[in-house]
């Protein structure tokens, strides 16, 4: 789909769908999933009429979750890094990575398997979140909120989403005072959401999260002696925390892998073999390789 289509999807997500009966809702909130915001758009910034908005999604009744709907899932790629092969909810995980490893590319993969899965999910303080990229990864852009620029009132932004959606993703503007960090932390649990913290250092986020997801490195493969085009990230990720992820475990993973989603390091290995042995071939055959042309900028 073309990027103008998927920001338009973006943009008036809420626009052309009447709100939902009380029938709807019970019947919605009855099997484990929150019920949708109001329809309108959430706008970079907070003004009166935008808190206002906030204030009615967070005002939502909390659902009632059986034991089995406490946990959030994610990609099957991504479910090693956790101990429940899932996010649980009430839970806090920071992501942090220098710029240009993958850790943005992996919160936000944190979304994918929910939001398809007919979770809500928010994305804030993410000025250019890239939505061809995350549709690529399989977030499903209809049941995500974006506020972008929350500006000083990010911390309003994220408590009041917290009380109206699954998972809020949001991007720290530098370190978190501590008053801000726990208050955050209580309401996730109180919610029982996810709270996803992107994070340059586990240091930006003061308080000890559940989980930690580092991106220690990461190397992109495809060109080939100056020619080709970039295929994939293959990165590295510590995984830390409390409880049965005190002991830190590390994995490598492919964020992106060559169709675009994310891939365990083996799967995607196998994959990029056969295609190279496609490619080869084409070449026997006096076939011009697939990819094969200036590297892009």
């Amino acid at each position: 789909m073309r990027a103008a289509g998927l920001l338009g999807i973006v943009e008036h997500m809420f626009a052309s769908s009447a709100p939902p009966s009380r029938s709807r809702e019970r019947d919605h909130r009855s099997s484990g999933h929150r019920a949708a915001p109001r329809p309108g758009q959430v706008p970079g910034s907070l003004g009166k009429g935008d808190r206002q908005l906030l204030t009615e999604l967070g005002a939502r009744a909390r659902p009632v979750s059986p034991a089995s709907s406490r946990l959030v899932p994610v990609l099957e790629p991504l479910r090693r890094l956790f101990p429940d092969a899932a996010m649980r909810r009430g839970s806090t995980v920071v992501v942090a990575g220098a710029p240009g490893l993958g850790a943005t590319t992996l919160a936000l993969s944190l979304l994918a398997a929910a939001s398809a899965r007919g979770s809500w999910c928010a994305a804030i303080g993410l000025t250019d979140p890239g939505v061809v990229a995350m549709a690529e990864l399989g977030v499903d852009l209809r049941r995500v909120v974006f506020v972008p620029t929350p500006e000083a009132r990010w911390a309003e932004a994220v408590g009041e989403l917290l009380g109206g959606v699954d998972v809020v993703t949001v991007r720290l503007p530098g370190r978190t005072p501590l008053t801000a960090a726990r208050r955050l932390a209580a309401r996730a649990r109180e919610r029982q959401a996810v709270m996803v913290v992107l994070g340059t250092r586990p240091g930006d986020w003061p308080l000890g999260p559940d989980l930690v997801l580092r991106v220690r490195s990461a190397e992109w493969c495809g060109p080939d002696g100056g020619h080709g085009h970039l295929r994939g990230r293959r990165v590295e990720v510590e995984a830390s925390g409390r409880g049965p992820a005190a002991r830190p475990t590390s994995h490598l993973l492919w964020l992106p892998a060559a169709e675009g989603a994310a891939a365990d390091d083996r799967a995607a290995q196998v994959a990029a073999a056969d295609d190279r042995a496609a490619q080869g071939a084409a070449v026997g055959l006096g076939e011009p390789a697939a990819g094969t042309g200036s590297m892009p900028a």
